[in-house]
């Protein structure tokens, strides 16, 4: 994964729009791979007939998806939309917009409440539960695994180490990623990722939802 490790970070922040201009960035390749968009405002990537599922999630900005599959859909910023297969499908953004594009596998597992061509708030997928860690898989297959989590106040995660690299969105409220002996804040909006191997921990501060994306190999 090409990305900084052990520090917060803004996927927003760290790929502004180019005035006039689309542009991506490949940060994980292969079947599912992981690219960012950013779109000036504007600006239109044409639709395109996709043999598998994409998952939109937007950073920042507006985006709208269209295609053949009917209404045009709108999303902001902590949107997620899962595309439809076989049909064409495209972006454009008035105003401009980032987002991270992953894509599946047509033989990956994907959770029911997520429907294709439908908009949901990804923070909205899991409720906060009192005491309790809620998790929820969002899609997974042998190679990725993309889970989104609700902790209550007091709640957390002990040191333990990924086997494979992973990424985590944070989605509502805060938290300490303790990484590799040192503390780091994180806020909704904001962005960590671990190293394969990596020892860390997660520790809410008050309720705190986070997605986090693994992939393995």
């Amino acid at each position: 994964m090409r990305e900084k490790t052990g520090e917060v970070f803004s996927i927003a922040a760290d790929n502004p729009p180019v005035p006039g201009c689309t542009v991506s960035r490949e940060v994980h390749g292969g079947a599912n791979s992981i690219v960012y968009f950013s779109l000036a405002a504007c600006t239109d990537i044409s639709a395109e007939i996709y043999q598998c599922h994409k998952l939109i999630l937007v950073a920042d900005g507006s985006l709208e998806v269209y295609g053949t599959y009917g209404a045009t859909l709108s999303l902001s910023a902590g949107d997620m939309l899962v595309t439809p297969v076989g049909i064409p499908v495209g972006m454009r953004s008035a105003r401009g917009a980032v987002y991270t594009e992953i894509s599946t596998r047509r033989e990956d597992i994907m959770n029911p409440a997520v429907k294709a061509g439908e908009v949901f708030r990804l923070a909205e997928l899991v409720p906060y539960q009192d005491g309790r860690i809620v998790n929820m898989d969002v899609v997974h297959n042998d190679k990725m695994k993309f889970v989104v989590m609700a902790f209550d106040e007091g709640t957390g995660l002990s040191d333990h180490a990924a086997p494979g690299e992973a990424m985590v969105f944070a989605l509502d409220g805060e938290a300490v990623i303790g990484y590799e002996g040192k503390d780091h804040l994180i806020r909704a909006g904001e962005n960590f990722r671990f190293a394969e191997g990596g020892l860390h921990n997660v520790r809410a501060k008050g309720r705190f939802k986070m997605a986090l994306l693994l992939t393995l190999g």
